[in-house]
């Protein structure tokens, strides 16, 4: 445990699960710990469910009430989606505030494939489709490419996902997974852009690994063998090594890791491209070889330490790729249990707990808490059977005043001291904020201000005051501000909060801006409200 713990607030557990797709399954509607106020992050709550119903299907293992769970979630993000859609049909994170934003090319492409792979589960009106491949073809461009259109809130994959090709890739793979036949004219087209800017970015110096990730599982995707053996093998020459597993990586500058984020789970972009890459070993005529299975093992044993408790990510896209692909690995490797298989988590001579899997209990969530923290634990498992096992570790901390981050964050309240018996009543918060990373513009990042104890945010003056602000959500204890993306310049905003509960003692809260895609770029402030060591 690291040495600022909040002492007694740690607890661990250990859990057992006799499928892939466990902990996805028990969790699919809190995939990640993050707020869904979007139209990217809607589809988190959409599509892994079409993975999991697929993937249950095809293994024989579907039940009634993981069916009905499932597409109940599908009923409910199909509707929830059609609010980021534009009269043109195409969609974009954060819907078309009166005709004041652009279709996003990306985002149309992912609803487009999600829709359409959907309705062998749910009703999604032929329209929704048919609009948006109206829309993507025209904005495909004479060479097959297609032309960027809307912002695209994750630029860790900038000379990746904003270049051209990327963005083409990404399309092209969409289109495929609806299912389009490859002679579709978008199709060949779209095919013909990828085969040039991969015979022109081979010959040079070699393209980004994201973007060769893309490439190998469109071209796996479209049944052009030579190019996804091509593909792959020069992605095997940039894979990262480590004991029994494999993973792909961009290039980055060794920097400290942030106390606040998990040392364990890899940045999105990495899972993402890790993904892609899986997918498309998985992805071959007629089937994959043993040797393709082989290295997917490889991979999976590196993804699936990338998950978190419930089963996700640390973001939206990498936990749908991600979910995909395992799926995809999950159905490849799938076998009947004959037998049972037993794991015995042990500690010393007080702690023993025994779990059994076997075919009745292959997708039950099995967990016991561990007594104590930290301390020593040994697992031995027997029998037949794939089992995996996890274990979290959760504390609280005590926060410093400040965490540096890629943010300067500033919290002011006013009025600044305790006269008059009404400025304990009503308080009002100012934030300022700035960018100040390495890049010339952050991602999408959220600023989550918490309540001081007893104090609740006055809804009406939580506005979008101004344009880069996109959207804000209030609860009871929490005022959410999003922001498309932040640049050097500082951005002001304010809102007031009165005190609905008296409480003694109060202690400061927290707030907290963070980056949605790189969720280690964290920075924290802390405010008190005056009178707040006063009496009630």
């Amino acid at each position: 445990l690291p040495s600022n713990v909040v002492e007694g607030s740690a607890r661990a557990t250990c859990s057992v699960l006799g499928d892939i797709l466990g902990s996805a399954m028990q969790n699919l509607q809190n995939l990640l710990r993050m707020p869904y106020g979007c139209g990217e992050q809607n589809m988190v709550l959409f599509t892994p469910n079409i993975y999991v119903l697929n993937y249950l299907n095809e293994t024989g293992q579907l039940t009634e009430k993981i069916k009905s769970k499932a597409i109940s979630y599908l009923i409910n993000g199909y509707q929830r989606q059609l609010n980021y859609k534009h009269s043109d049909g195409s969609y974009s994170t954060f819907g078309d505030r009166g005709g004041r934003s652009q279709g996003n090319t990306w985002l149309t492409a992912f609803v487009l494939k999600s829709f359409s792979q959907a309705q062998s589960h749910i009703f999604v009106e032929d329209s929704h489709i048919t609009d948006s491949l109206t829309w993507l073809s025209r904005k495909q461009k004479e060479n097959g490419c297609f032309q960027r259109s809307g912002s695209l809130l994750n630029n860790a994959i900038k000379g990746g996902i904003d270049d051209e090709v990327t963005l083409s890739a990404y399309i092209t793979i969409a289109l495929l997974e609806m299912p389009l036949l490859v002679t579709h004219p978008v199709v060949r087209n779209a095919l013909f852009c990828l085969e040039r800017a991969w015979q022109s970015s081979s010959e040079a110096q070699g393209s980004l690994v994201y973007t060769k990730a893309l490439l190998a599982y469109a071209f796996a995707l479209a049944g052009d063998q030579a190019k996804r053996k091509e593909l792959l093998e020069s992605l095997d020459k940039e894979a990262v090594r480590e004991e029994d597993s494999i993973h792909w990586q961009r290039p980055r500058k060794p920097q400290e890791v942030n106390e606040l984020y998990s040392p364990h789970q890899a940045p999105s972009v990495d899972v993402e491209m890790t993904s892609y890459s899986l997918l498309a070993y998985l992805t071959a005529q007629p089937a994959p070889s043993s040797e393709d299975l082989s290295v997917a093992t490889q991979i999976v044993r590196w993804l699936t330490k990338q998950q978190n408790p419930n089963g996700g990510f640390s973001s939206t896209q990498d936990t749908v790729v991600a979910l995909q692909a395992l799926s995809k690995y999950g159905a490849a490797t799938f076998t009947k249990r004959e037998k049972a298989a037993t794991v015995t988590v042990k500690s010393g001579e007080t702690f023993s707990e025994e779990f059994r899997v076997d075919e009745a209990k292959r997708l039950l969530l099995q967990e016991v808490a561990l007594p104590e923290i930290p301390g020593k634990y040994s697992t031995a498992v027997s029998g037949s059977g794939c089992v995996y096992i996890q274990t979290s570790l959760r504390y609280n901390i005590l926060p410093k005043k400040e965490v540096k981050g890629p943010f300067t964050l500033k919290v002011e309240t006013l009025p600044k001291n305790c006269d008059g018996v009404s400025a304990h009543r009503k308080v009002q918060i100012h934030v300022n904020i700035s960018y100040t990373g390495e890049r010339p513009t952050s991602n999408m990042v959220i600023v989550d201000v918490k309540m001081v104890s007893g104090f609740i945010p006055v809804k009406s003056s939580v506005r979008k005051e101004m344009a880069q602000i996109q959207r804000t959500e209030v609860n009871t204890n929490h005022v959410l501000i999003y922001f498309e993306e932040l640049t050097h310049q500082i951005l002001s905003f304010s809102f007031s909060v009165e005190q609905d509960i008296a409480v003694k003692n109060l202690k400061p809260a927290i707030v907290k801006a963070y980056d949605y895609y790189e969720t280690e770029e964290i920075t924290i402030e802390e405010y008190s409200v005056p009178c707040s060591a006063g009496k009630v």
